[in-house]
């Protein structure tokens, strides 16, 4: 199969707002793709390199060459020289991998160049998610949705799963088993306001956990071999020493285990969390980054204990098997209750700890790998800030023609004009993109590059996120974490914008 094929199913995918439409376009590309191509062009329509990382940047793509006039491109062709790019390391792998990146663009038309590109930068938004996947693999391979669901939460990535749907049906999807060693895709939360609306939500009686600010992990054990890996499935397990020291101490011999590991202070605190994500990513010597920043590790759910896979248990008895297979100085503390006020005062103790927030669960809740569940519901303080627009860059996909990812910024009251925190595009609904486009466009200010929009600093935009950190990214050494957009403040002038001192203030 040609790359142009990709890219047009991608434009129509992008351009039907109507998800039945979307499911169409995806299953009646997937219904003509090759066994050997079928991986990769679900990775592709999904946004996904099967290579994850290929170590191009986003300047590599700037200065593309000039496109062919034909579409000659197979999927093959292109993901083997995705693969030579990601294995270029060493002395002269910068040249090696800029003459390989231009063999690669010089081959591919101007759609083809285009899609390639918002797919290597992560920005390939077209409206394709899981869910629209699931359905078009059902479609396109004849098999039930929710086999392939089933199938996509054992093994944990989609394109593997729609492979195995396309070329054998729902007997190959049956194949597929709670595999030690081999991660599924966690479960995940859905957000609530309040303990009280959280509780409301699952109905009444439920676990209500702390939510560590840690790094999330799955731990598996088969007799003496311990294998840990992230959220993205990533095998960290040299990486954590100490997590797979516990594990391997544990009496159960055949499990899996989901938790966090956290850095915390002498005094129970935990760091903030780009020391734990630091210290989990290091490599290199890992001995003295032990030292200096030891990881603790908490589980709160047993996917597997004793050979038995309990996925389908409700929360209240796997949480029963994870209680009696590890110690409970490593379990992550709950508390099961049916009272709001008894969860908020809960709630409030975590926050004076230091820690994110609160899980609550449904004690009837199976484990949904891979999807926010409706049995899970986390629920964190919300921090806001007034802060002033300072640029804006051109959306892709599903955004392309819109003014989208917004550059924001904090006044500084003593050397005047703004600090730039972060960017964000999240929370903008379609009338807002509409309309700030149109605005930003009135508010020019200074060249643009093609992709960045600088504008004159009178827009004040209220926006939530999750904490402040550090961060060497941006000017004033701080940025903001999980960034999204609430509405603009037209009643507020950029000197009635929050200052930097403010945000400071908020630095964990």
């Amino acid at each position: 199969m040609l790359l142009i094929d990709l890219a047009r199913t991608s434009a129509a995918v992008a351009a039907d707002s109507a998800r039945l439409a979307k499911v169409r376009h995806l299953a009646e590309l997937l219904g003509r793709v090759g066994p050997d191509e079928a991986e990769i062009a679900i990775a592709y329509l999904s946004g996904e390199l099967p290579q994850r990382q290929i170590g191009v940047g986003l300047a590599a793509l700037r200065d593309l060459p000039e496109p062919r006039l034909a579409a000659t491109a197979t999927l093959l062709q292109v993901d083997t020289l995705l693969t030579r790019l990601k294995t270029q390391s060493g002395p002269g792998s910068q040249a090696a991998r800029k003459a390989l990146l231009t063999e690669l663009f010089a081959a591919l038309t101007g759609p083809e160049q285009a899609f390639l590109s918002r797919l290597v930068r992560g920005e390939l938004r077209q409206g394709a998610l899981d869910g629209v996947m699931i359905e078009a693999v059902a479609k396109a391979s004849g098999t039930p949705a929710a086999e392939v669901r089933r199938a996509l939460m054992l093994r944990g990535w989609l394109p593997a799963v729609g492979a195995a749907a396309l070329s054998g049906g729902v007997e190959a999807l049956r194949s597929f088993r709670l595999e030690v060693g081999r991660p599924v895709s966690p479960m995940l939360a859905q957000s609530a306001p309040s303990v009280a609306a959280a509780l409301e939500r699952v109905g009444g009686r439920a676990a209500i956990e702390w939510k560590l600010d840690g790094v999330r992990i799955q731990a598996h054990r088969s007799g003496d071999a311990v294998s840990v890996f992230t959220r993205t499935l990533d095998d960290i397990t040299a990486q954590v020493p100490e997590l797979v020291e516990a594990v391997g101490a544990l009496p159960a011999a055949d499990l899996v285990l989901d938790g966090e590991v956290i850095a915390l202070r002498p005094d129970g605190r935990p760091e903030p969390f780009q020391v734990t994500s630091g210290r989990v990513a290091s490599r290199t010597d890992v001995a003295g980054a032990r030292r200096s920043t030891p990881l603790s590790v908490f589980f709160f759910d047993a996917l597997r204990v004793g050979g038995a896979d309990l996925l389908d248990l409700p929360d209240e008895a796997r949480h029963a098997e994870l209680a009696r297979a590890v110690p409970a100085e490593l379990i992550t503390p709950r508390l099961v209750t049916d009272d709001a006020a008894e969860g908020e005062a809960f709630f409030k103790e975590v926050l004076r700890r230091g820690h994110e927030g609160v899980v609550v669960k449904s004690p009837q809740s199976p484990y949904a790998a891979g999807r926010r569940g409706a049995g899970w519901v986390k629920v964190k303080p919300r921090h806001t800030l007034d802060l002033v627009v300072l640029a804006a860059e051109w959306g892709s996909g599903r955004r392309e023609g819109w003014l989208s990812n917004l550059h924001l910024g904090a006044r500084d009251p003593v050397g005047g004009g703004f600090v730039m925190l972060g960017k964000t595009f999240k929370g903008l609904t379609d009338e807002l993109l509409a309309w700030q486009t149109e605005r930003f466009l009135t508010l020019a200010d200074g060249p643009a590059d093609g992709w960045t929009v600088t504008v004159r600093p009178e827009l004040v935009v209220e926006i939530a996120f999750d904490g402040v950190q550090r961060s060497s990214r941006y000017p004033g050494g701080m940025a903001l974490r999980f960034a999204r957009v609430i509405r603009y403040r037209p009643d507020k002038t950029p000197e009635q914008a929050d200052t930097v001192d403010t945000v400071r203030a908020l630095l964990l």
